[in-house]
């Protein structure tokens, strides 16, 4: 089971945060949450995964979609604080290179 919890910052910033594991049966709302948020105009998103317990490909390819989709509209998708099981699989996927995990929601786009 998961859960996402969506908010906009005072910046306009889109702040996700799963809460769970990022599978296969999870990863197609967190694509449609990301889709929906580019669609809605909110195009510069951080993806919180301090929550995040697991994650497998599919939830890569959420990620990786909603970064596409971001650009497209012009703005980007970053990520903060994965715990150490989601950097493992960035890692190992190299996509902590175009995925750089940050500190902190905050800092993700303030730096």
């Amino acid at each position: 089971m998961i859960e996402f919890d969506v908010s906009t910052d005072a910046q306009g910033i889109g702040i996700v945060v799963p809460r769970g594991r990022l599978t296969m049966v999870s990863a197609p709302e967190l694509r449609q949450i990301l889709s929906d948020l580019v669609a809605q105009g909110t195009v510069r998103i951080v993806v919180d995964l301090a929550e995040t317990t697991f994650m497998d490909s599919s939830g890569l390819g959420a990620l990786i979609a909603g970064l596409k989709s971001a650009r497209q509209g012009g703005g980007d998708l970053r990520i903060a604080r994965p715990t150490e099981a989601v950097t493992a699989v960035l890692k190992l996927t190299n996509l902590d290179k175009v995925l750089r995990p940050r500190e902190s929601v905050e800092s993700a786009f303030y730096v």
